[in-house]
This record gives C-alpha cells, structure tokens and sequence, in this order.
C-alpha cells in the first residue's frame, strides 16, 4: 500500500466517481481506476460500491477511509516540518473552526500567515458541532482548531480569549433603545436557531432556560450570517457571537443581561510545527472581545 493509494480512495470518496477523481488530482482516469483496484486486491476488500448516483463507500471502506485520511495528513505535516528550514514554508495546514468563532480575527490572522509563508496551502472549514470537532482533534486530522471547550492538556489548548455572543434584532424593535437587552425582555419572542445538534443551538437553550423555557423558533438555519440577516428581516431574534455579525447590521446588535460569554480555545496537533506556531502567535495578537462597539451612541 502507498500514500498515492490513500490519496486516490479519499479523492473518489469525496468526488463520488473515479473520473470526478482524476479531474480533482490531475491525473489520468486509468492510473485511478488501477490504483484503487490493486489496493483492494491487496487489501481483499472492497472498498467502493456501485450506486446509481456513484461510487460509495462500504462500511470497510469507510473504516479503511478514516485512517487514510490520518495518515495523507500526517505525510503532509511531515513533509512540511521538513522542509521548514527552507526560505520559504510550504505543505498544508488544515484548521477548523466552531461555527461563529472568530469570523472577524481569523481572516486577519490568516492573512498574516500568508504573507509570511506565500506557498503554504491553508484549508479552513467551519464545523457546527463542539463534539464532532473534539473527535476531529483526537484523530489527528487538524492542525489547528478554535473552540469553546476541549479535552486536551494545557500544553496543546491555549485560551485566547472569550467571545461574547450578542443579540440581533430587527429595525424598529423596542429594545433597540436599550443598552443592553435584558434576557427576560425577550420572553415570547420568536427565534430564529441554529441546527438542532450544533453548538450556537446549545448556547441558545441554556441561555433561554431561565428566562424563556419554550422558545418559539421562527426559523433554523445553519450559518451565523444568515441569523443575521432573517433577524434584520423581523423574522425573529437571534443569539450569536460578537465577532459573527456581518458588516452593516451592527447598529441592529446588542449585548445581553446577564452576560453570555464563551472562551476561545486554539488547540493545537501534538509536536506543532512552524506553521500551526506561528498561526497560534498570529492568533494571540488579536482581540477577541468586540461587543462594546456595538452599544448605541
């Protein structure tokens, strides 16, 4: 078995064809379909089912799949680690995010590291769920995650700071004259939430449970900006982090009483290289608690 071999199952898996697969790494058809073949042989598996909409894996091959997904990411770390002595840092850096976090520093951060480090390849995704993005962490798979909470040690968790989650009304709406808008004022309020299993929903419910035990949910949706946005809208309110409220709805947000607030974590991959560290310090440079700019004038 090779790493090419790992590489060119994943690709299929995340292309659905063998010919989506080639098309995605650049290469020609044949050499897949041989590649894949001979490490089923090897392996006596079959990895891939036959389905009217593409290629599938079987349940061997989702098994087989997340281990090779470990090990492609642990040979591009290697790769990069070095080569990190070279002028110029390349390989990939994979970074997660808990949806919400960091929509404003990131970006920034990121962009920092790109000038640093013009030819490293960063992939970022944004991840509902606190539980899927801990698993993440212990498989190895990520360089670098931002969260509210994690299991790891002090030696790979770095606390950055702490976002504070904000409300967003619609133009007009009586609180909007408030400083701050007192959680019990929003009693019988239509929400708009967040998917059932995601994080932000969970920060809803435990806020509500003292102050609005059967919410009305107005809408579910599954990206902050859009929140934002059905909020303005008059759908209903919502609940989000500071840092997540697209330019040009700030003069709809408010803090809330009592405070909601979550820390942000970066952890870090076990053995960081120069990469995930200097995106840590990159990181440590920025502010992470921004609601104070949206109190009106």
């Amino acid at each position: 078995m090779s790493l090419r071999q790992y590489e060119y199952a994943l690709a299929i898996a995340e292309a659905g064809s063998v010919t989506a697969a080639a098309e995605l790494l650049h290469v020609a058809q044949p050499s897949v379909s041989q590649q894949i073949r001979g490490l089923e042989r090897e392996l006596g598996v079959e990895l891939f089912a036959r389905t009217p909409t593409g290629l599938v894996p079987t349940v061997v091959g989702r098994a087989f799949l997340r281990e090779a997904e470990v090990a492609v990411s642990a040979s591009r770390r290697a790769r990069a680690t070095a080569r990190a002595g070279a002028v110029e840092l390349v390989g990939e850096l994979v970074v997660a995010v808990q949806m919400g976090f960091g929509t404003r520093q990131l970006p920034g951060a990121l962009g920092a590291l790109r000038r640093r480090f013009p030819r490293l390849e960063v992939t970022v995704f944004e991840e509902p769920s606190s539980a899927e993005l801990e698993r993440l962490c212990r498989r190895g798979v990520l360089d670098l995650a931002l969260m509210a909470a994690c299991e790891r040690s002090p030696a790979d968790a770095h606390h950055l700071g702490d976002e504070e989650f904000v409300v967003v009304l619609a133009a007009g709406h009586r609180q909007l004259a408030a400083d701050r808008v007192g959680l019990s004022e929003l009693e019988g309020e239509p929400w708009v939430r967040f998917d059932r299993d995601s994080a932000l929903d969970g920060v809803l419910l435990n806020v509500l449970r003292n102050n609005d035990p059967t919410p009305t949910t107005a809408a579910r949706v599954s990206q902050t900006a859009t929140a934002v946005r059905w909020a303005a809208q008059g759908l209903g309110v919502t609940l989000v982090p500071a840092s997540a409220v697209p330019h040009g709805h700030e003069y709809l947000v408010r803090p809330v009483f009592p405070a909601v607030s979550q820390p942000v974590i970066a952890v870090v991959r076990p053995g960081a290289g120069p990469a995930e560290t200097a995106l840590l310090e990159l990181l440590r440079k920025e502010t992470w608690t921004e609601s104070a700019s949206f109190s009106p004038a």
